[in-house]
């Protein structure tokens, strides 16, 4: 129990309520949902603690959860009673006796969508009391439509979505009686990340696969919330069980963060050709783990190019700025990244996106390379 037992008489203080629920936040110290989130409001018919994020979605669920501020809004007698008697750990231990492994439990930086069906799922539908509600991204099998971009005219048609297990797959259908699908995406390289940003949809999803050892790019939505992250926790159940499969003396904890993956980081430089004579170009650039992708448009389906950046041990370094003899940049503040082969030079048009930038290469190339990266870097290098 969270909140301990306090022996002061409610009637020698003036506001007793409202001191002993803003009292217990001192022995809590975290949001029910993000532990590194301090609890500003409660829901006093769930007896939990919560950030001011979190109490948003609760009050979109008021048949489930009412909320109360923890240090403003007034508290009967009865209410602190009943937080007292519950609070975040007997919560947990009611609403999570039964999380999946492989589903994703979302942090604070994370997408509104995620956050808020993490809450639903936990609340309203109870779907960690009662295993048989988790059927729809954990039964090894899921088909429906979503809405894909098109490739080349950037349209978003419904498309249908088969996710097997069993053939370790996941397709897309261009029409819905096609019997050949239009893409096969194997489990074994496939990511999925939400970008409510990039593809302007409060429920978009970057799908990523590996074709010839090259990423593409598919971007999806629907207009279902649940249905979406039901499709993205579906995902990580197959990669999950695949990856049992292919590791099988793994445990659980190191299974899970391969996944899926966030990107490192995406954004906007310039950069130059391999000869370093050619005019700077600006494009969109995605870190994910070593790989290093620009586009010409953050939603295209293909990039335009790809850099694999290997650690120190191997060769690689980053270098802040550009070689005095550097030309055709707009932007002021260069980073050069070498590898064994060559020099790749880029320019941000900030100082601070520079030095953003620069700290993220610093960390991949200060990480060893694990085996199989190995394997990634030597097809890099026999690239056509």
């Amino acid at each position: 129990m969270l909140i301990p037992h306090f022996s002061c008489h409610l009637e020698q203080i003036e506001n007793p309520s409202r001191t002993l629920i803003s009292d217990h936040t001192r022995h809590i110290g975290q949001c029910v949902s993000f532990s590194d989130v301090r609890p500003e409001w409660a829901s006093f018919t769930l007896g939990v603690f919560m950030c001011h994020t979190c109490s948003g979605i609760h009050r979109n669920i008021p048949q489930i959860s009412r909320v109360k501020s923890i240090f403003l809004d007034p508290w009967d007698t009865c209410e602190v009673e009943f937080m007292a008697s519950t609070g975040n750990n007997a919560a947990k231990a009611k609403y999570e006796q039964k999380v999946p492994p492989f589903y994703y439990c979302p942090t604070k930086t994370d997408c509104q969508l995620l956050r808020e069906q993490w809450i639903r799922a936990r609340y309203e539908r109870n779907e960690f009391i009662h295993v048989e509600r988790q059927e729809s991204y954990s039964a090894g099998y899921r088909e429906g439509f979503l809405w894909k971009r098109g490739r080349d005219n950037g349209q978003f048609l419904s498309r249908k979505f088969i996710l097997s297990e069993r053939e370790g797959a996941l397709k897309y259908f261009n029409k819905h009686d096609a019997r050949e699908p239009k893409a096969l995406m194997k489990i074994q390289t496939i990511n999925a990340t939400f970008q409510p940003a990039k593809i302007s949809n409060p429920h978009g999803l970057q799908i990523t696969y590996l074709k010839d050892n090259s990423t593409r790019n598919i971007f999806v939505y629907h207009e279902d919330g649940k249905e979406m992250v039901d499709w993205f926790n579906a995902i990580r159940a197959a990669r999950f069980h695949y990856l049992q499969v292919a590791y099988p003396g793994a445990h659980d904890v190191d299974l899970v963060p391969k996944l899926t993956r966030n990107y490192i980081k995406e954004g906007y430089m310039e950069k130059t050709g391999p000869k370093h004579t050619e005019g700077f170009k600006k494009r969109w650039f995605t870190l994910d783990d070593r790989r290093l992708m620009y586009f010409k448009d953050p939603l295209d389906a293909y990039a335009r190019g790809e850099v694999f950046i290997g650690s120190k041990e191997s060769g690689y370094t980053v270098l802040l700025g550009l070689p005095p003899s550097t030309q055709g940049n707009h932007w002021q503040f260069g980073i050069t990244i070498v590898t064994p082969d060559r020099k790749f030079l880029f320019a941000c048009e900030t100082e601070a996106e520079q030095k953003d930038w620069v700290a993220v290469f610093q960390g991949v190339v200060n990480r060893p390379m694990l085996p199989q990266e190995y394997a990634v870097e030597a097809r890099f290098k026999h690239k056509p």
